[in-house]
Formats: structure tokens, sequence, C-alpha cells
């Protein structure tokens, strides 16, 4: 049919629609929609339908609106959107324009919609005419059914409205929703104002346009003559049909809405659960007067914003609230760390408007330690609720108390994880903690069912760091199995930690390795700087959103630093646990390095074995091993292994028979001195070994 149309009008495919002597006889132009450039070209007939000069147009559709009130603008729209969606060929509408002088005039335009081969509209050619003899004609029913199709149409643009006013969540939300070309305007408003009541005076949040601005009314009271104070105080609605009843009624607000030609105006109390919230203005200039159908809808549009707005309201004071919960919970403050670049970043995730999800179980800790040390942590528990944050907080506070007494990470975790268990609750947690000294970038994590931490070069290059985890917290106090296995690392100068949560990299239906993969080329491809590459790392995932909330923790060592007094390091080694003791080998190694006892590796390696293996041999229980860099006029390295035997340890000379035993000669002889300490219910064997001055 969109052929045979075409075939009719003779119009070619690359030039707009020319005119045709047959339709200009007829009061009949032609347009020709260019869609792909949004030009629309029409003949002259077409300009005198419009009542428009050539040099008034500039070939855009939105020109016309000089002649299209808005609700019939809108009409339209709808009709050709429903005609380009549901694949028709034509289409066909009545709409009045506004003439030159004012008045209007009913015009008829018929359509037709050119595709391309793949079904792709790219034009759309039709004709426009003078349709005021034919409605004439037709006679008063013709006419009232034009004015109830108008009408229908105008509850049709309430109805979208409303449909908008679902989906708003934000009092600002509501407002934009009102200012959209879908919004009230299409009813044929020149002006909206709308404001909210609060402490018995009413405050203008929205007003338009920019021109409509009357001073001294941003805060009005209640009892002060103006029509929003008086629909406030009468909760009826009030109808302006003319110049003179607005001049009459309200001689204060008069006189600043001259230059806008305001010929009639509807303002609406806005009423929510038997009390007024607000009041809404829309004013007119060009009409008076409003019919009962008309007021009917208009105050279903008031219905329709208030019970929205409420709903807004509502959800900005429980977002509020839970943004404070969440922000109480969460540090205050994160110390300045000696030695290192810190910086931490939370997202609260926002799901489909549901009050309550903006707040979860993410957090972030940052704990200075003895001996220059510090501990960070990055958790989640499970849920999006106050609930989640609750249990939180009181989850961050004990793991931060149980770090601070100086236990080893394995202790930290396996404490924490029982305390959740005895909670009253039913959540449960992942959480990675990693406690790390800045002078030696010795780190110690150990993982609770949280995802592995990255680290990025000096270089930009940036990896995944598998450690080894246990089961979440909670979970393995409920099912006894408490141990957290310990992976130490070496963070050099200028490389950087991130701990985060599954927020940040895990998606629906996707895979967590590739998550983690991308978020690995994102760090290696951001900046240098913590607190700019933090930045970005949350700004991608706002813009990419999700279900899920997100805490970030961002550790750069800067430079490495001398030995101070009480730098430590320790890590826990069960019998039975050849890893535990590689560990701990490797711990010594990695200190050893960077603390400048280079000369003496192989020395303080094989003491510190041997002291280990006899801790582990001759008593029943764990082995904790210490190492301290120590200040006090000379540089030395102590070694400590800590047990829970009470039994001192001997010497054996070299001439005894037995075989075991001698390790305690080789420390002799290998260290600057050594000795046993008694702890509690238990002792510590150490020795120290002397190490170059740093300048």
């Amino acid at each position: 049919m969109a052929d045979r149309g075409a075939r009719a009008l003779s119009l070619p495919e690359d030039r707009p629609a020319h005119p045709d002597p047959i339709l200009a006889l007829n009061r009949m132009g032609t347009f020709d929609w260019d869609l792909d450039t949004g030009l629309f070209h029409m003949d002259a007939q077409a300009h005198e339908v419009f009542d428009l000069l050539p040099e008034e147009y500039d070939g855009r559709p939105e020109s016309l609106a000089v002649r299209v009130p808005p609700p019939e603008a809108a009409r339209l729209d709808a009709v050709v959107a429903r005609a380009i969606k549901d694949g028709s060929e034509n289409y066909g509408a009545y709409f009045r324009i506004r003439r030159r002088d004012g008045s209007t005039r009913w015009t008829r335009t018929q359509g037709y919609i050119r595709r391309d081969a793949t079904g792709r509209p790219r034009r759309v050619i039709g004709i426009v005419r003078d349709a005021t003899d034919e409605l004439a004609d037709s006679g008063a029913r013709s006419l009232r059914t034009a004015q109830d199709e108008a009408l229908r149409q105008q509850a049709g643009i309430v109805q979208a409205v409303s449909a908008a006013l679902a989906h708003a969540r934000t009092v600002q939300d509501v407002i934009d929703v009102l200012k959209d070309t879908h919004g009230v305007r299409n009813l044929g408003a020149a002006s909206l104002v709308m404001g909210l009541v609060e402490t018995g005076r009413i405050r203008l949040v929205a007003e338009g346009p920019a021109t409509a601005s009357v001073p001294g009314t941003q805060i009005t009271r209640i009892d002060e003559p103006y029509p929003m104070s008086e629909v406030v105080r009468t909760l009826q609605p009030r109808f302006i049909e003319s110049p003179e009843e607005f001049a009459e009624g309200f001689p204060i607000l008069w006189p600043h809405l001259t230059d806008l030609h305001i010929t009639s105006a509807a303002y609406l109390p806005l009423i929510a659960q038997a009390r007024p919230i607000g009041a809404m203005g829309l004013l007119y200039d060009d009409r008076s007067g409003f019919s009962a159908e008309e007021r009917a809808v208009l105050v279903a549009l008031g219905s329709s914003i208030a019970q929205s707005l409420q709903r807004a309201m509502l959800y900005e004071q429980e977002k509020d609230l839970a943004q404070g919960l969440q922000q109480a919970m969460l540090p205050r403050t994160i110390p300045s760390v000696r030695g290192a670049d810190i910086a931490v970043r939370y997202r609260a995730a926002t799901v489909g408007g549901t009050v309550g999800r903006d707040i979860g179980g993410d957090w972030y800790d940052l704990i200075p330690l003895p001996g220059g040390r510090v501990g960070a942590v990055i958790g989640d528990v499970q849920g999006h609720d106050t609930h989640a944050a609750a249990v939180m907080g009181q989850l961050r506070i004990v793991l931060r108390a149980y770090a601070a007494e100086g236990h080893t990470p394995a202790t930290v975790m396996a404490r924490a994880s029982v305390f959740l268990y005895e909670l009253d609750t039913d959540r449960f947690a992942t959480c990675l903690y990693a406690e790390a000294d800045l002078a030696t970038g010795v780190v110690q994590a150990v993982r609770a069912g949280h995802i592995d931490p990255l680290v990025r070069d000096g270089d930009g290059g940036c990896r995944r760091i598998p450690v080894q985890g246990g089961l979440p917290l909670g979970l393995s106090a409920e099912f006894g199995r408490l141990e957290y296995p310990v992976t130490t690392l070496e963070l050099d100068p200028g490389h950087t930690l991130l701990l985060c949560t599954d927020g940040l990299v895990e998606r629906p239906g996707a895979d967590l390795d590739d998550g983690m993969r991308g978020l690995a080329r994102l760090v290696g491809e951001g900046p240098d700087d913590v607190r700019d590459l933090a930045d970005r790392l949350i700004r991608l995932a706002e813009e990419r959103g999700g279900d899920d909330d997100v805490a970030l923790l961002l550790l750069r060592r800067r430079v490495p630093e001398t030995p101070r007094a009480g730098g430590r390091l320790q890590q826990q080694v069960a019998p039975g646990d050849p890893e535990a003791l590689a560990q701990a080998r490797h711990m010594v190694r990695a200190a050893v390095r960077a603390w400048g006892a280079g000369d003496r590796a192989d020395e303080i390696e094989l003491a510190a074995d041997e002291l280990i293996t006899n801790a582990l041999l001759h008593t029943e229980g764990s082995a904790i091993v210490t190492l301290r860099a120590l200040d006090g006029g000379d540089h030395r390295l102590r070694v400590e292994v800590e047990d829970s035997s009470s039994a001192l340890p001997r010497r054996r000379d070299a001439g005894e028979d037995a075989v075991c035993g001698r390790g305690l000669l080789l420390v002799d002889r290998l260290a600057d001195g050594w000795g046993v300490e008694a702890r509690g219910g238990g002792k510590a064997v150490w020795c120290e070994f002397r190490m170059p001055s740093h300048t």
C-alpha cells in the first residue's frame, strides 16, 4: 500500500516531495520526512495549511510547535510511533493548529511509511489539508467526536504520565517526569509550578519555564493569599477560567504573570492519606474554561502525582536512614600509614527502586598494628538490608580487636568465625585479611570464602594472587573447620595490593575468572595514584550498575623503610603441615632480603629452620615463628620460635652419640646470641643476628 501511495504521489526516492496543482486546488499540501536526517520538507501549499511563511520554517519537525499545540503534537507523535512500531504502511489523523491570528483550525494528515529491504523505516511521505469544511459539513456530531477524541488523548497522556511516575523513586524523579516532553505540558500548559508542604510553609520545588519565576514565592506560608496556599488550606482544586478571575482572586501574584499572557489556570492539591503534601499549578495561554470532563482528568492527574510524591518522599527518608546506618558501621576515617598510600571506596547497590536495597554488608577496614605493620580487611556479610549492615558492624569491630591484640592472621580469622557463629543470626560472611609489614614488603594473607586479591606491579602489570582459603566466617565454626592457611607474598616498592568484594567483578551468567581477568586489565590500565585508580574503578561500577554493593581497598607500598624497633612478622606452623612450614621458611627468606641481611641469609634461614624443627619434634602442638627487627644502637634480626611446652631445651656436645639434639649447637655457632624465655604455659627459643647498619 505504501508503494501504491508513493506511485500515486509520484515522489522520487532522493529528494523532497514537489507540489501538485491538483492538490493545491484542494487546499492540500505534501511533505517528505527523511527519518535518517530528521528533516521534514514541505511544499508551498503545506506552508499555507500551517499558516507559515517559507522563511519562518527551517525544515525541522519541532519548529512546527509554533503552530501545533503540545497536546496535538503529542497525539500525532503517538499515532506515527504506533504505525512505525507495528509495521503499518500508512496512518491518518485529525489535529488542530493555532493560526497566526490566534484562532484554531482542524487539519487532516495522511502519511505513507517507506521502508528499506530490512523493514527499517526510512521516509514518511504524505499530505496535509485543511479539514475545517469537512468537519463543519459533518455536523455537530462529528465535532463532538473530534472533541471526544481530544479528551481521550488527554486522558491517555494522564495515563502515560502515571505510568512514568510508577518508576520514579525520588522527588527529583517525579519532577523530571512532569517536565519531560511526555509530561503534563502535553496537556497544553504553558507553565508548571509545584510546591511541597514543610512545617506550615510551601517550598517551591519545580517551576518552568525559567521566565515564569516569581520573586518571593520560593517559600510561602499556607495562610498567604496565593493559589497553591488556598488549595492546600481547602483541600479543593481551584480552576481559574479567565485573566480577570486570576487578577481579582490573587492580586499579589497576578502582576508577575502578565508577561506570560496567562488565560486560565488549574491549581491542584496533592493529597496523600487524607493530608496535603503539596500543590501543583498548570497555567495556560491558549484556553479559557474547563469542562467537567477536563476537570476530572486533571484531578485524577493530581491524585497520581500525590501518590508518587509520597512514595518518593518515603523512599528518600528510608534511604537516608539506611545510608546513615551504613556510614556508621564503616570506619569514619582511614588512618595514614607511613610508607604506604591508601584508598578506600564503597558503592551501595540499587535494585529496582526497592527501599532497603541501598545498604548491604560489604565493608573495608585498615588496622594499624605494632612494629609498623598494618592489617587490611575486606569482607561481605550475606544479604542487602539493615540486618546485614548491623552484623557487618559487629564483625568489623571484633575482627579489628582480635588483630590489634596481636593474634596471627589465621587466629584472627578463626576467632571472628566463632564470634559470628555465636551471634543470633543466620548470616555468614566472606572475608580476606592481609597483614603487611611495610618495611619488608612481606604480606601474610588469609581468606575465608572471599575472592583473591590482586597485585599491580610498578610497570602497570596486574595479576591475581592465589590465596589458600577456608570456609566463610560463621560456616567454618558451624562445621568445626577453623583452619585458615596463611599465604605469604611480597609487595615490592611501587606495587599496589587491591582487595575488593565480588560486586566489582561478578555478573549474572558470567564466569568469575573472566571477571577477575577483566578487573586485572582495568587496574593495569588505570592511573598510578591509588585515589585516582579507586575513583575510576568505583565510577565504572556505578556506570555498570548491578544488584550488589562494592567495597574496595587499595594499598600501595611507597618506599622500603629501615628496620624499626618492634618490626615483626609471624607465622604459625602446625605439626604435620608441610605447607605451613614452607610458608614460614618463605617468610624468613623474604624478611632477610628486605631487612638487608642478605650476607647472612643462609645462616639465618638455617638457624630458624633448626628452631622450628626442634619445636615440632620435641613438643606437642603448633609452633609460632616470629621475626623481629631490633634497633637498639646496633641493628639486629631476632628469630623466636614459641611452643606450648615448659621443658627447656639443652645444647648437646658434638661428641655425644645421639643424632638428635644437635640443632642448638648449630644455632650457637651460627647466631650472635641465643636464649630461652618463659611464655606463660610455654616458652620461646630465640636467636639474634647482627645486620649491616642502614644510613
